[in-house]
């Protein structure tokens, strides 16, 4: 039996591993300061402020240390003005999801700094994709036109909270209160008209509920005090309308400045056999017109299914930058729509898509679902295929990944959209039908003429 003290003699061994990138640091990026490792040793490291004149004191501090190549997380919005310094500087920049790091057991941000330098550097870290900056400025109008959005439904909310404690059944009878019927007899009640059939009258023609019925649900109860918060809420919804069309104008003035600097025609669109619905959220531009020019006459509103929002969020988040996807594959990858197959001991034990948000997923997402409400749609008989087959979550994802291959194809081939022909598809699926029955066939030794006898 071996003693304990010859064990402990014993030399540690150590694993090494090849390094990729020779000048690598690793910044840990914080709100108030950033952590810069061009090394493994404490002398490596230095801290350094998040004001201007000391970011580019870290540029220059790496430059003197020979850095070529740096790596940093992307924590919230803290890493934009160091990642604009750096490739200013000429460093090549990896910005990387914190989910690539988190493989520390203590947590500092001297070790985290070196622990991201040391990744680097055996190249064990993939940057996440970044647009190029036309498209992260036509980005940041159109998250702020979504934010908009959200603030005034917000008061929507609170507008129909108010209604019906003041006894004002109006969502009941009225689909969407911010319509024409809606926000005119919301304004009459405002200014103080609480009779019901005057309210009643103000209702447009359109509206199904009839007059007498609308009457019946506007019956006031003399709350006063919600009358107060139903007219502030009023005003602040305006306001929020006024400032998503400002931006509105604002995304149409840099959307056409950008096609300027492209230097080609601009031409017009075909005319579609069928106009695309506007919706009330629908940005009030000629966005047809300014894609098909900004996407190098690619017209991407020829997709049934996809509306004038699914347009602008490709615009906007992917842009001109889709050459960062050389295939199909990535793309569709990128966007979490192909399986995430976990493999041991041979099996496969789950197959499910990974989680994480993504716009431009979520907006195709939008367009498959409404693919499915549409009979006249090509995509139409392949999402029902796969909603009798898997169930409809399934369905939208398919069909949302049939989507983004086809949009990756108009936009990095430049090619035009060819809808699907459905008769091709069925005799495919015949064909495959076919085949399952020939090998049943074969399987219990069965002619065809017993089928016929069968049969008679």
């Amino acid at each position: 039996m071996k003693s304990k003290s010859k064990e402990k003699s014993k030399p540690k061994k150590f694993v090494s591993m090849p390094v990729i990138h020779d000048h690598a640091a690793g910044i840990d990026v914080g709100s108030r300061s950033h952590f810069v490792a061009v090394g493994q040793s404490l002398d490596d490291v230095r801290e350094f402020g998040v004001y201007d004149k000391d970011l580019r004191e870290c540029a220059g501090w790496m430059k003197s240390h020979g850095i070529e190549t740096v790596a940093m997380e992307s924590t919230g919005s803290y890493w934009q003005n160091l990642y604009d310094v750096l490739i200013e500087s000429g460093f090549e920049v990896s910005l990387v999801c914190g989910r690539q790091t988190k493989n520390m057991e203590t947590k500092t941000d001297v070790k985290d700094c070196r622990w991201i330098q040391f990744l680097h550097s055996v190249g064990l870290l993939h940057s996440s994709f970044l647009p190029d900056l036309d498209t992260e400025e036509l980005r940041t109008l159109y998250r702020h036109r979504d934010f908009l959005l959200k603030q005034g439904a917000k008061y929507i909310c609170k507008m129909q909270k108010s209604l019906r404690l003041m006894n004002f059944r109006l969502d009941v009878v009225i689909n969407d209160i911010t319509g024409v019927s809606g926000q005119a007899i919301i304004k009459a009640i405002i200014s103080g008209e609480t009779d019901p059939e005057r309210l009643a009258a103000l209702a447009h023609w359109g509206v199904k509920a009839s007059k007498e019925e609308i009457a019946k649900a506007l019956s006031y109860n003399g709350r006063k005090d919600y009358m107060y918060e139903l007219s502030d809420s009023f005003d602040i919804y305006q306001s929020y309308v006024k400032k998503v069309e400002a931006c509105d104008k604002k995304i149409e003035e840099l959307m056409r400045s950008q096609i300027a600097k492209l230097g080609k025609p601009q031409t017009s669109p075909p005319p579609l056999e069928k106009p695309k619905k506007i919706n009330k959220n629908s940005p009030k531009i000629p966005l047809r017109e300014l894609s098909w020019q900004w996407n190098e006459e690619v017209d991407l509103m020829s997709i049934k299914g996809v509306s004038h929002s699914t347009v602008l969020t490709i615009n906007s988040e992917v842009g001109l930058s889709i050459h960062k996807f050389p295939t199909a594959k990535e793309w569709v990858s990128w966007l979490r729509f192909s399986p995430n197959n976990r493999k041991t001991g041979g099996k496969t034990i789950s197959s499910h898509i990974r989680k994480g948000s993504n716009r431009v997923a979520s907006a195709l997402r939008h367009a498959a679902e409404s693919i499915g409400k549409q009979k006249d749609a090509p995509l139409y008989p392949f999402f029902q295929r796969i909603l009798h087959r898997k169930g409809r979550c399934a369905a939208i994802i398919a069909t949302a990944r049939k989507l983004a291959v086809i949009i990756w194809n108009m936009l990095y081939k430049k090619e035009k959209y060819k809808p699907y022909d459905t008769t091709i598809i069925e005799a495919q699926i015949r064909n495959r039908q076919i085949k399952k029955i020939n090998k049943l066939m074969k399987a219990f030794n069965v002619k065809p003429f017993e089928i016929n006898l069968a049969c008679a």
